[in-house]
């Protein structure tokens, strides 16, 4: 089941208080971004994001799911109506996330 763009724009509207937030659609699923790198994503419907170490600080409880067949697991964010807390666990997630890999110019 592919995610709805009604459930993105949602979660887009909860996290409009940080800059620097965008998305790219991906095979009916949606990639989040803040500032250039990849900190979760939405799969059918659900908002999950990377199991980095303040994440996983911040949701003890949370639950361990697979975007997809093949895929490693994440976190799935329960609260997103708490538009505070998503702000401030993306926030916090930034430094731990991997830097945007560069491509490598094309040799001759």
């Amino acid at each position: 089941m592919a995610s709805t763009k009604e459930y993105l724009d949602f979660v887009l509207e909860q996290l409009s208080e940080l800059d620097e937030v965008s998305f790219r659609a991906m095979m009916g699923e949606y990639i989040l971004y803040y500032r250039d790198r990849v900190f979760g994503g939405i799969y059918d419907d659900r908002l999950l994001v990377k199991p980095v170490p303040v994440a996983v600080k911040l949701m003890p409880d949370a639950s361990m799911e697979f975007p997809y067949d093949g895929a490693k697991e994440m976190i799935l964010v329960d609260d997103v109506d708490n538009r505070e807390f998503l702000c401030e666990l993306v926030e916090s997630m930034w430094e731990e996330l991997p830097e945007k890999k560069r491509k490598n110019p094309k040799k001759p």
